[in-house]
């Protein structure tokens, strides 16, 4: 069992019960700074035994992250990382000590994966099929390929200047793309909004207990892959400040359980289009001011750190460390740099991390004789448009710049998507009756129209695609209407899905009877005219929204 025994506000040192997927808010103080604390005792002592019969894997480390019976999960392999030291690119700034932790190697190339693998692991336990995230790229790939082997359906929310291979990744794995013409603050302010307005479990990055621990097992790697000693310095490229956070979590409690002598000091780099927390550390001030991103790398621009900022600020106080930026051209050098050095190509977020490696060592705040490790993540997925058809995204309009939308605007924005992320599945052999149905309903509204040719190919698309609605006809080749309605409501996925039947002959009393209790209506072909049957399918849309 490794279900945290409390939390404890590192402000007020207030004690409360661990509360899955409740805001970590400290009751006392309302301070967001709470630790979860375990049986590190226990833990300790495993890892004196050396951890045996353990994968190699993030899950070596179990014991101490947020779920309560990790053994019966089915949980996702992120984590175990190899650990490199540079051959040249280092060394070519005069220095033989730095350590690449090269996250590439996780399941979608992340060290996001860590994140989502124990997000996801955490909703699976809670009994959540239904999630929503708001994300600048990696986190939204790595939460959509956890999703997917989860069986948890995932709404992402992305600005739309994230690079689209980003984009059509997360589509891949089959999330629903929603696309967002604003900056990721305001992406975050509609991705919260909508998952409050259907009832859905929204990931809430640094504030989430199991998002912020996962990140500490990078830490618990590094230590073990240096011989359980912590390096001088640890060095991660920032965009909201989840990454560094959970990381010096691992090492404090590694320092408590005296496993190590030392924290390491931490630098964080931004992008200097998007560097509050820099600008706010070179000010000596321990809060940020937001600022409206001026970068080309966008997966680095979270323009309003709040209180993240405030704590990597007091993490630096303590153990030491430093916040630099850098400009896009001076990442873009390093990316490289890196590739014809160590044969490792990086996304420009990473290349961040290591233009900023270079500034320390020249400006000596990195001496010659620490060990350093570099945070080394992410890549870029080319995946062709012609693979995921032509709606793999929905597009949201906020703002033609980063500028900050009136409320009214993102009020409409909802409502409209509301209509846009409505889906109907038509399941009818006869493309003409289809197509009809198809053309009057998306004269009406904005529903995203999904056409299956048969039932099989229909119960595969509504498991997939978890549509707002089912119209089936009820004479198909294969399995038949009966089958099909029948095998939607015996599946926990499909049960709950309206469905509106039709059927080109007369049902009879028994044939009624079978369908009863499984669907929303049923209609006869030629019984009404099909403006006034797509206005009942609208209805029946609309009552069940309500």
């Amino acid at each position: 069992m490794a279900t945290p025994l409390f939390l404890k506000c590192v402000l007020c040192g207030e004690q409360q019960p661990y509360e899955p997927f409740i805001p970590a808010v400290c009751r006392s103080c309302e301070s967001q700074w709470l630790e979860a604390h375990y049986d590190f005792e226990a833990f300790k002592r495993e890892i004196l035994r050396g951890l045996p019969d353990r994968p190699s894997n993030m899950w070596r480390y179990q014991d101490i992250l947020p779920l309560a019976n990790p053994s019966v999960l089915d949980l996702y392999p992120a984590g175990g990382t190899p650990l490199y030291l540079s051959q040249r690119f280092a060394p070519a700034h005069g220095h033989d000590q730095v350590y690449i932790k090269d996250e590439r190697y996780g399941p979608t190339s992340s060290f996001k994966d860590r994140q989502a693998a124990v997000a996801v692991a955490a909703m699976n336990e809670g009994g959540v099929r239904e999630a929503v995230i708001a994300s600048t790229g990696n986190a939204a790939v790595a939460y959509a390929a956890a999703c997917a082997r989860a069986g948890v359906k995932l709404w992402v929310f992305m600005t739309s200047l994230v690079p689209q291979e980003k984009l059509r990744e997360a589509a891949l794995f089959g999330a629903e793309v929603i696309r967002v013409s604003g900056n990721y603050d305001q992406t975050k302010q509609i991705a919260s909004q909508f998952a409050q307005r259907r009832h859905l479990h929204l990931d809430r990055g640094a504030s989430s207990i199991p998002s912020r621990e996962s990140m500490k097992t990078i830490a618990y790697e590094i230590v073990e892959q240096l011989g359980w000693r912590a390096p001088d310095w640890y060095i991660q490229a920032v965009s909201g400040g989840l990454g560094p956070l959970g990381v010096y979590q691992g090492f404090k409690e590694m320092l408590e359980m005296g496993l190590i002598n030392k924290i390491p000091k931490l630098a964080v780099i931004q992008a200097e289009g998007c560097s509050p927390m820099v600008k706010a550390f070179k000010d000596g001030r321990d809060t940020a001011e937001a600022v409206i991103p001026d970068t080309r790398i966008i997966i680095l621009s979270t323009g309003d750190p709040g209180k993240s900022y405030t704590y990597l600020w007091n993490l630096t106080r303590t153990h030491g460390g430093t916040m630099e930026s850098v400009t896009d051209a001076e990442a873009f050098a390093a990316m490289r740099a890196l590739a014809k050095s160590e044969g490792m190509a990086v996304e420009p977020a990473t290349a961040v991390a290591f233009a900023g490696l270079e500034k320390l060592l020249k400006a000596g705040t990195i001496g010659n004789d620490e060990t350093v490790v570099v945070n080394c993540t992410g890549h870029t997925f080319p995946v062709e448009k012609h693979v995921l058809g032509d709606q793999w995204a929905v597009d949201v309009q906020l703002s033609h710049d980063q500028s900050p939308a009136p409320r009214e605007g993102l009020q409409a924005a909802l409502e409209n998507l509301d209509e846009k992320v409505t889906t109907v599945l038509l399941v009818d052999d006869n493309d003409d009756d289809a197509l009809l149905i198809r053309r009057l309903l998306e004269s009406r509204k904005n529903y995203r129209m999904y056409h299956a040719r048969d039932g099989w190919e229909g119960l595969s698309m509504a498991r997939q695609k978890l549509p707002d609605l089912i119209v089936s006809d009820l004479t198909m080749p294969g399995i038949d209407g009966f089958g099909f309605v029948e095998e939607l409501k015996l599946d926990p996925r499909t049960k709950d899905i309206p469905v509106v039947v039709v059927s080109a002959k007369d049902i009879t009393a028994e044939e009624r009877k079978r369908l009863n209790g499984h669907i929303e209506a049923v209609y006869q072909k030629g019984s009404l005219p099909t403006r006034k049957f797509v206005d009942q399918v609208i209805h029946v849309i609309e009552d069940k929204s309500s």
